[in-house]
């Protein structure tokens, strides 16, 4: 579990370091960082509040301090993994891959609230969570939730970075979730956590549980070899 006391300039710079060590890993400065995420709070209204909403990791372990969530969806985007992973939950000795959200569908997960008087300090905390490397955009987006619509805030895939995956089969992609594994934890957990919270909501996500019924398999098919 990452709390928000990790989320700080110095962790940052030597997360980058260690991934530098194993090869180019290409992150944003802190001023370049801190650019997109003036650049987002400049375009919104600070009165009410800001809804992030999460669809992963976000979804159990959010990290930054919130008022209330509630169950979301979100139009125009879909969970997909699509984001080759090189630290946290994947090393260059076992690469995984991370959830992002990719143009196209729809995608349920969890709105946070963050008070107005907070939206500073969290921001910057999730920015540092989110916007290590680039590989996220920040959006400005509509929130659908059971009686409202909101707007609000989410990250999704920069198409154009280096680690982004366009194209990728489900057979590949159930190998690197299997063996998928950094500092932070593996794949298979990141997975079956992500699933275990969409299920406490209700939620069936097929391509998610599709990925884990072939984990299973294939883990068979290894206890049989």
């Amino acid at each position: 579990m990452l709390v928000r006391e990790e989320f700080n300039r110095e962790r940052i710079d030597n997360l980058i370091r260690e991934a530098n060590r194993h090869g180019s890993f290409h992150a944003l400065s802190h001023e370049e960082r801190e650019a997109t995420r003036h650049a987002f709070l400049s375009n919104i209204v600070k009165d009410d509040g800001l809804w992030v909403f999460g669809y992963g990791s976000l979804l159990w372990n959010p990290a930054f301090h919130f008022t209330e969530w509630q169950p979301a969806r979100l139009f125009g985007f879909r969970r997909r993994f699509c984001l080759q992973a090189s630290i946290g939950r994947g090393s260059p000795e076992k690469p995984g891959l991370m959830l992002a959200l990719d143009h196209g569908g729809s995608c349920k997960g969890r709105a946070f609230h963050i008070a107005p008087e907070k939206i500073d300090s969290e921001t910057d905390i999730l920015w540092m969570r989110e916007m290590v490397s680039g590989a996220y955009n920040a959006r400005h987006i509509h929130i659908q939730l059971p009686d409202r619509k909101v707007k609000g805030l989410t990250f999704v895939i920069n198409r154009s970075h280096p680690r982004y995956v366009s194209n990728i089969g489900m057979e590949e992609t159930v190998q690197l979730l299997a063996s998928g594994e950094g500092h932070l934890g593996t794949c298979r957990d990141y997975l079956n956590n992500t699933i275990a919270h969409l299920d406490e909501m209700n939620v069936q996500d097929r391509y998610l549980h599709e990925i884990q019924q072939k984990m299973r398999k294939l883990d068979h098919q290894n206890d049989i070899a």
